[in-house]
């Protein structure tokens, strides 16, 4: 095995596996992608530590754990159609990838947004479309989607994005409450959001996805 290869079995074996994540899709996924190929080049001997990793623009790679438990929870079937916002360099739309139908990736960043491209190709997945545009506007004309993964903490989720999500679909956020941040799944039913609490985890705030807040006089 090469040196990745073991690090990537030690990940699933140390980070994911013990966090509860059940779902053999999962597992297969993150045992199959080498995260390695998704991070800048001067972060590779870094890519399997257990802590958000700084992909630049403000952004980072989500933890194994925390990314593991937001997929095992939206327990993507493969039929379905998934919107991955924030796709960063390609990695959680490449382990998306191998449970669903098909992914749309949106990367707001010129330079990300043409790396996942990139990186996605040479892997030989080609059930993912990268889309550069701005993340809380998603990509409308796709959709809608059975499953909406955003890939940084949040205060809101834009109507914009939530009127993306079809009827008995599935959206994974994490959701920054003062010094907390907290994940949830959101299931839309009849048009309504109802959101459950999954987990404690943290990540940056992405841009756009503040709290609006109404003038005070």
């Amino acid at each position: 095995m090469s040196d990745f290869a073991t690090r990537r079995t030690m990940m699933v074996d140390t980070q994911v596996r013990p966090s509860d994540v059940t779902r053999f899709p999962v597992i297969e996924a993150m045992l199959t992608i080498p995260r390695e190929d998704f991070v800048p080049a001067n972060r590779r001997s870094v890519a399997y530590s257990g802590e958000n990793l700084d992909i630049g623009h403000g952004r980072v790679l989500l933890e194994p754990r925390t990314l593991a438990k937001l997929v095992d929870a939206l327990d993507i079937q493969p039929d379905e159609l998934v919107l991955d916002l924030g796709c960063g360099y390609g990695y959680s739309a490449a382990v998306m990838a191998r449970m669903a139908e098909a992914v749309v990736a949106i990367e707001e960043e010129a330079e990300l947004a043409s790396e996942a491209e990139r990186r996605l190709s040479d892997a030989s997945i080609f059930n993912v479309a990268v889309l550069q545009a701005p993340l809380t506007e998603g990509a409308p004309k796709q959709g809608p989607y059975d499953v909406i993964l955003i890939e940084g903490a949040v205060e809101d989720v834009p109507p914009a994005i939530i009127d993306q999500l079809r009827d008995g679909g599935r959206i994974a956020a994490l959701f920054t409450e003062g010094a907390l941040g907290v994940a949830r799944i959101g299931t839309r039913l009849n048009g309504r959001m109802t959101w459950r609490y999954a987990f404690n985890a943290r990540a940056p705030m992405l841009a756009g996805f503040g709290r609006q807040r109404g003038f005070v006089l």
